[in-house]
Order: structure tokens, then sequence, then C-alpha cells
């Protein structure tokens, strides 16, 4: 009886190591798939990050330009040096002659 009880207990030690190699595999296994996601995830917003550095830099670019075709166009244009200036609605012929042709 003591041989069968001992028999039967190492069979249960070999099968409870057996599920908990099993378990630790698939733990391990989902710690690195989630680490992998979070990798993809790091690299697809450094990307994203990037592109948006570069369109900024292209719309600071682009607004510093208009900024300085308005400054010229402010040197030249009728409705700014009108005397009657204050006037809220510009009269057309005067606005269109400030419009580029």
């Amino acid at each position: 009886a003591d041989v069968f009880q001992s028999h039967e207990e190492d069979d249960r030690k070999v099968r409870r190591r057996e599920k908990n190699r099993v378990a630790a595999q698939r733990s391990r296994k989902k710690q690195t798939q989630k680490a992998d996601k979070l990798h993809e995830e790091y690299e697809s917003l450094e990307q994203e990050n990037t592109s948006l550095k570069r369109e900024i830099g292209k719309l600071t670019d682009e607004m510093k330009h208009l900024n300085e075709v308005l400054k010229n166009h402010e040197k030249v244009c009728p409705l700014l040096h009108c005397t009657m200036n204050f006037v809220t609605i510009p009269r057309p012929d005067a606005l269109t002659s400030c419009l580029p042709r």
C-alpha cells in the first residue's frame, strides 16, 4: 500500500510539474508577445512623430514665406494707405486692385 501511495504521489508530482512547466511557457510566450506588440507600437509612433516634425517644419517655412509676402504687400496695398481705412467694408474696386492678377 505504501509503495502504491508513493507511486501515486510521484505521478501527481510529475503531472503538477508538467502542468506548471506548460503554464510557465504560456506565460513567457504571452509576455514576449506583449513586448513585441509594444515595440511595434513604439516604432509606429516614432515614424508618425518624425513625419509630424517634418510637416511642422514645412508649415513653419510656409508661414515665414507667407508672412514675408504679406509684409511686402502691406507696403503697396492701397487699402492700408487709404485715408478712409476706418470703413469696415472696403470698396470693391480698391479691394480688386490689391489682388494678384
